[in-house]
């Protein structure tokens, strides 16, 4: 009889940012209907409008229709015109207008309502880039005072706030976190989105160890392939990544939230990624502990 350990187990969730092409409800049906456990639900135009009258009662149906498909859900904030039509993620935290900056925290702020109602793991959030002409001392000044209401609202709310560090935004490491966070006093409500591409992008650690730095803060997954030095979202199988260390890394500090596909350049073939994604993760997690070295890449049609 084998001795082996049981399989662990992993939530797995798709970003809507990457069936941007579909219906919500024809995502979400398609992503019950695959097996998955939750989604990534970007707030956008598309899906579920924050800035369109009635958010209150969309979001109440939207919540039965969750409920109804059995899918869990984190909210994301990285639309790309949501707030500006002509200005890609803008306007920011960092911004210099003060005005413009509070725009950004309302539309978190109004996120972590969504996610209240939805009953959602955590809000997702990036800093943004820093503006021209702005330096870094004062765009580290603007980064926590721009986000001390969000907060404020999270806390209020009993969502957590998980930022997500960027490559090219001022706030692009794990080490730019722990900046944040101490600058904030270590706020309970401030938790962190690790994406695992960005990971072996820019990070200094390989990605399994990044997840077991962050364990403690840890509030939000995001999954793709990447190669270092190159943001680029790419298919499971595509990249550099080993993605079964990760994965048993996320199983041994006991991650429960979702780990969400983010392939928002895919969808044209949404459908098709959402289904290989699932399959190559969950032939990953299943390849066993202790996997080192790079795997053949499980799922992969090349």
């Amino acid at each position: 009889m084998s001795t082996r350990p049981p399989r662990p187990r992993l939530s797995f969730g798709y970003g809507t940012n990457g069936l941007a092409d579909l219906r919500l409800d024809d995502a979400l049906a398609l992503l019950a209907d695959l097996g998955y456990d939750g989604v990534g639900l970007t707030l956008d135009h598309m899906h579920l409008d924050p800035l369109a009258p009635d958010l209150a009662a969309r979001t109440r149906r939207l919540a039965r229709r969750l409920e109804e498909l059995g899918l869990s859900v984190t909210v994301e904030t990285g639309a790309r015109y949501v707030l500006d039509p002509r200005r890609k993620h803008g306007p920011t935290l960092l911004d210099a207008d003060p005005d413009d900056r509070a725009r950004r925290a309302d539309l978190l702020a109004r996120a972590v309502r969504v996610a209240a109602d939805l009953g959602a793991h955590a809000v997702h959030c990036f800093s943004g880039v820093t503006p021209p002409g702005t330096d870094e001392d004062t765009a580290w000044k603007r980064l926590p005072d721009a986000l001390a209401p969000v907060l404020d609202a999270a806390t209020a709310a009993g969502v957590p706030l998980a930022i997500e560090p960027e490559p090219g935004h001022l706030l692009a490491t794990l080490a730019d976190f722990h900046r944040l966070r101490e600058a904030l006093d270590s706020p309970a409500a401030l938790g962190l989105t690790l994406d695992i591409g960005h990971c072996q992008c820019l990070e200094p650690l390989p990605p399994a160890d990044c997840v077991r730095a962050a364990a403690p803060w840890l509030r939000h997954v995001q999954i793709e392939d990447m190669r270092r030095g190159v943001h680029e979202h790419l298919p499971l199988g595509e990249g550099e990544i080993d993605f079964p260390p990760v994965l048993e890394a996320l199983a041994a500090v006991d991650y429960r939230a979702l780990t969400v596909v983010e392939l928002p350049r895919h969808s044209h073939a949404g459908p098709h990624f959402a289904e290989q994604s699932l399959s190559f993760l969950e032939q990953s997690l299943a390849l066993g502990h202790g996997t080192t070295g790079r795997t053949a890449d499980p799922g992969s049609t090349s």
